[in-house]
């Protein structure tokens, strides 16, 4: 496998250096302001303006102009693949992505799908996602996201963003901001507590705007009282000056409340146009914007300026130079008359092979020796007998889970099902398959009774508001595996001595009910896997590849454990502040049943000679800002290293992550938080030196009072392990 994940690395090294390289911000905005000077008023307009619904070939298109070169802009989702086309490759979700804790996975996926969307003639890719962050455990679209760590979802924004934008398609980081729920999404007011708006929810966009992206889209909530695209608080005041981003603000669809407010609150371009109805209706901006700036209600400037970022996005990943027409329609059945899947099968079966978790693993029952007979449980063991694309943005839990639903979701190419792959892998083996791919207690234990072995596969769904499934209005009702996993379980463990369970998942569940039984004796996430599902986990079951991927969530024992999920009502107070997850578990003196970062592999590791080399001074970040904030944020403060040696028999790869502890003279922090994280691939005895760089916002805090990011001074608490919980090395550093 080591060649063959050499071999993607290098796929993804030649798609970027096929295209266009990116150009600079100066560079596009002189390109954009030449542009805009040939441009008539009501064509500024349309290219802010999007064409309605259904309008154009995407779900969203803008006016095209006749007086420059300048196409109508196509907008697609999302942000693990491309919505409403195909064929086009379904890779694993943002989830799985973090779970790798792999910098180049996370580029080489990021580069794979920007060079779809350009082959499809996309212009902006909506993704990735951060919103939301996934305070709520229960919350729909967690998925979509990296981690519920803003450090390691920033990680994965800037990677993505990378390999997006060198492939040549603007991406779009969103949801911005605060969108953490999908109950009253369109109503809800997210009231946000200034440092957990910084230290959380903003910093991966913090990331994604150093990186570059070209446009931010907003949410649908309102914000402290203000709808979150058009509030000057966080458009022009937090984003754009604070933050420093040049790019674009688009609205998520029909977010948009107002013409002039809107307009002079920040927001760039209003998809789609129009609300879904027939006929369309709410067209707020168009001929009304307009009317605004004619009748002096809306600047010309501020007209200007939301065309200048929108055309300047488009001169900033070459998209002036020979970039393709679109390629399909959303609204057609979204056949492609181009293939732009090329090898990326091979990206996705290698990120949802490197994001498998492995959580239990009692008397070395994987990896699997060639087992005489395997029965195999539960009907998330299949393709759903309906075809995998049979329910519209995947709006069913029927068969195996490989992505949520809504709009963040693909057209599968083809699905490797868990039973179809350990079915070629036990041809080979010469093992007999026992299936019994119900989610019936009594088949369950029937099958179990007859092999050596039992695999059962259980799962928990979750999307966007739009669709319910089995009475979850996106958002989960409970954190317990659907479809009476826990007695699935219950009657193979009864029926079994040697139980594994394979747990397909948008996000955290329940397992005491399942630990409870002596027989099952070993745990696996998988998350949502993408169209590899089965392949990769056949990778891993069978020990091809040691498992190496680390949760990037706390795992509770009770769902109260949290001390957060999504609120009914018109407000969520965000009392939470800046403890959630394991902040919370640890500010709290929580046993949580696996810890963040948690992750078990088929060899062990030892930790020694941390090193630490820190020097800054205490105080406020000073310096002018650039994308992403203050110039002196990003600048390297020092780094700390260990060696990490590979003590067993079996090659793998270990995540060795360092969490901070602030000194008593911040205000109330969190015992420690992650920043930073480096993954080793070592074989069989080898040791290497895992490196983490710190700058100054790694040791900084938001301080509201002097609305400033601040170094305080005293005693950092350094500690580097394995989990957040699983400290190997402690160290620290004073800072004067």
């Amino acid at each position: 496998m080591q060649q063959f994940f050499l071999s993607l690395l290098a796929s993804a090294l030649v798609a970027r250096t096929s295209v266009a390289a990116p150009s600079n911000w100066d560079t596009a905005y002189t390109q954009a302001k030449a542009a805009l000077e040939k441009l008539s008023r009501s064509e500024k307009v349309g290219i802010v303006t999007g064409v309605t619904w259904e309008g154009g070939p995407c779900v969203g298109n803008t006016h095209a102009p006749n007086s420059i070169d300048y196409p109508s802009l196509c907008l697609q989702d999302g942000p693990l693949g491309i919505r409403f086309a195909n064929p086009v490759t379904a890779f694993p979700a943002g989830i799985n992505a973090g779970a790798t804790w792999d910098r180049s996975l996370m580029h080489a996926r990021g580069v794979a799908m920007g060079a779809e969307s350009k082959g499809l003639g996309i212009h902006v890719q909506l993704g990735p996602a951060t919103g939301p962050l996934g305070k709520n455990p229960d919350g729909g679209r967690n998925w979509e996201g990296f981690s519920v760590d803003p450090y390691l979802t920033g990680v994965g924004m800037k990677e993505t963003i990378l390999g997006m934008q060198e492939s040549g398609v603007q991406a779009c980081a969103k949801h911005w901001l605060g969108n953490e729920q999908e109950h009253y999404r369109e109503t809800i007011s997210s009231n946000m507590p200034d440092r957990a708006t910084h230290e959380l929810y903003a910093w991966p966009f913090m990331d994604a705007i150093k990186a570059n992206v070209a446009s931010v889209m907003c949410s649908y909530n309102k914000v402290n009282g203000s709808w979150g695209c058009e509030s000057d608080a966080i458009l022009n005041k937090l984003l754009k000056e604070e933050l420093g981003f040049p790019g674009h603000v688009l609205s998520d669809w029909n977010a948009q409340h107002t013409t002039i407010n809107s307009a002079v609150s920040g927001l760039d371009m209003t998809m789609p146009g129009s609300d879904f109805n027939t006929p369309r209706g709410n067209l707020f901006w168009g001929k009304n914007l307009e009317a605004a700036v004619a009748n002096g209600s809306v600047p010309e400037s501020r007209l200007n300026d939301m065309v200048t970022r929108i055309l300047a996005g488009w001169y900033l990943v070459g998209q002036d130079q020979g970039y393709p027409e679109v390629a399909f329609s959303s609204w057609d059945g979204g056949k492609a008359n181009v293939d732009v899947t090329a090898d990326h099968g091979s990206i996705a079966r290698t990120v949802a092979r490197d994001s498998i978790v492995l959580l239990k693993n009692d008397e070395q029952a994987l990896p699997l020796q060639a087992p005489g007979s395997l029965a195999i449980i539960g009907q998330d063991a299949i393709v759903n007998p309906d075809g995998a694309n049979a329910c519209s943005d995947r709006g069913c839990n029927k068969g195996t889970l490989a992505m949520g639903w809504g709009s963040g979701t693909s057209e599968f190419p083809y699905l490797i099902a868990p039973l179809d792959a350990i079915k070629e892998q036990a041809a080979k083996d010469g093992t007999t398959i026992v299936p019994s791919t119900t989610d019936e207690a009594a088949a369950a234990a029937s099958a179990a009774a007859q092999a050596d072995a039992a695999i059962v596969f259980i799962n928990s769904d979750a999307g966007e508001g739009y669709i319910t499934v089995e009475g979850h209005a996106g958002d989960r009702n409970h954190l317990n595996p659907w479809h009476n996993g826990n007695e699935l379980v219950k009657a193979a463990a009864e029926a079994s001595d040697n139980v594994i369970v394979v747990v397909h998942s948008v996000g955290p569940i329940l397992l005491e009910s399942i630990l409870a039984h002596s027989s099952v004796k070993a745990i696996v996430w998988a998350g949502l896997p993408g169209q590899e599902s089965g392949n990769a986990l056949v990778d891993v079951l069978y020990g091809d590849t040691s498992p190496s991927g680390k949760l990037p969530y706390t795992i509770a024992k009770e769902f109260n454990d949290y001390g957060a999920r999504w609120v009914d009502g018109l407000n969520d107070d965000f009392t939470e502040d800046i403890f959630i997850d394991y902040r919370h578990f640890d500010q709290n003196g929580i046993e949580p049943r696996y810890e963040f970062g948690f992750g078990l592999s088929y060899t062990t590791f030892e930790y020694a000679d941390l090193a630490v080399s820190v020097f800054t001074t205490s105080g406020p970040a000073i310096g002018h800002v650039v994308p992403g904030g203050p110039a002196d944020l990003f600048e390297s403060v020092g780094t700390a290293s260990v060696i990490v040696t590979n003590n067993g028999t079996t090659d793998g790869a270990e995540v060795a992550q360092l969490y901070l502890g602030l000194p008593e003279s911040a205000p109330t922090t969190p015992p420690k938080q992650l920043r930073g994280f480096d993954k080793v691939d070592l074989g069989a005895g080898q040791s290497a030196q895992a490196t983490f760089e710190l700058t100054r916002r790694d040791l900084s805090y938001w301080d509201v009072a002097s609305q400033k990011w601040v170094v305080p001074s005293g005693e950092f608490k350094v500690y580097v392990g394995s989990s957040s919980r699983d400290i190997r090395e402690q160290s620290s550093f004073t800072v004067a």
